[in-house]
């Protein structure tokens, strides 16, 4: 009897504890800056300063760890979704030419790693996740921009791509459904993508997809992970999945949309809320994942 009673308590604490929310005891969210068109693709380097993207200014801006707003690049090839690599320079869905370009943060010098696939213009990358051996999955949907100087879409499918470390060849990965937000586990085993709900697939040794099941039946637009594996949705302000697939918190944010997330600052445990024309941080008691 008692070995059962002491297994139950054990069991109830340990479901207190799944249960417990990320969002630090007492925090509120903050209002860090406003005035922006839409904020998009925030990405942290290793020191904790935040990149993200002011699409229709055409610019990349910073929050520094010290707390203070400046440009990083302008102009910025309408930069969307944004993400570092394993060698510190940042990625960016050059949307202006449907490129994906790698820009040197020192010079602000940016090479263009895809401009087609298969010789046919892409339908436009729009976010971007580096697994942990450099390679490099983006999602390329189609939504039309009213700065685009071309014709038709081109490709035959809305879709995922991945690019090798080495850069060749470029490959489709999936093209069955319409994706829009990207991330993957630190492990490089698992890609999540946003698809009709949230699709989760086992990542391949040669970048290609297996096992699709669907995590989650909520939308989103960006994703992000925390150190505890718990997922994190934008669209409606954000809502946070625990790795089972339960939902464990929704933080409202007083705008019409949550385009995307990260964690930022020194310690990484400021959760980072691109929306609309503003964006906010959010003390957390997780870590956040590199993105």
């Amino acid at each position: 009897m008692r070995l059962l009673l002491l297994a139950t308590l054990c069991v109830a604490f340990a479901s207190v504890v799944h249960a417990q929310s990320p969002v630090a005891s007492g925090a509120k969210l903050q209002l860090l800056a406003d005035g922006f068109k839409f904020t998009e693709g925030p990405s942290c380097d290793a020191d904790g300063n935040v990149y993200f993207t002011d699409q229709p200014n055409d610019r990349i801006h910073v929050w520094s760890v010290d707390g203070k707003l400046s440009t990083f690049l302008e102009p910025a090839g309408r930069s969307n979704g944004l993400c570092f690599d394993t060698k510190g320079r940042l990625l960016a869905c050059a949307d202006e030419k449907n490129e994906l370009w790698r820009i040197d943060v020192k010079t602000k010098k940016h090479e263009v790693l895809v401009k087609d696939f298969d010789g046919k213009l892409l339908n436009g990358p729009n976010d971007v996740w580096v697994r942990p051996d450099g390679g490099i999955y983006f999602t390329a949907p189609y939504f039309k921009r009213s700065y685009w100087k071309r014709g038709p879409v081109e490709q035959d499918a809305k879709a995922v791509y991945f690019l090798p470390a080495d850069g060749k060849p470029l490959q489709r990965v999936t093209k069955d459904f319409f994706p829009n937000g990207v991330v993957g586990t630190p492990d490089g085993k698992t890609l999540y993508v946003a698809a009709g709900g949230i699709q989760a697939f086992d990542i391949q040794p040669d970048g290609s997809l297996a096992k699709q099941r669907k995590f989650c039946s909520d939308s989103a637009d960006g994703l992000t992970l925390d150190a505890e594996g718990n997922l994190y949705l934008a669209g409606k302000g954000v809502i946070i999945y625990d790795k089972a697939g339960k939902k464990i918190e929704t933080i409202a944010v007083p705008q019409p949309w949550t385009a995307n997330v990260c964690f930022g600052g020194r310690d990484r445990l400021m959760l980072f809320i691109t929306a609309s024309k503003a964006i906010y941080g959010l003390q957390m008691r997780v870590k956040g994942e590199p993105q």
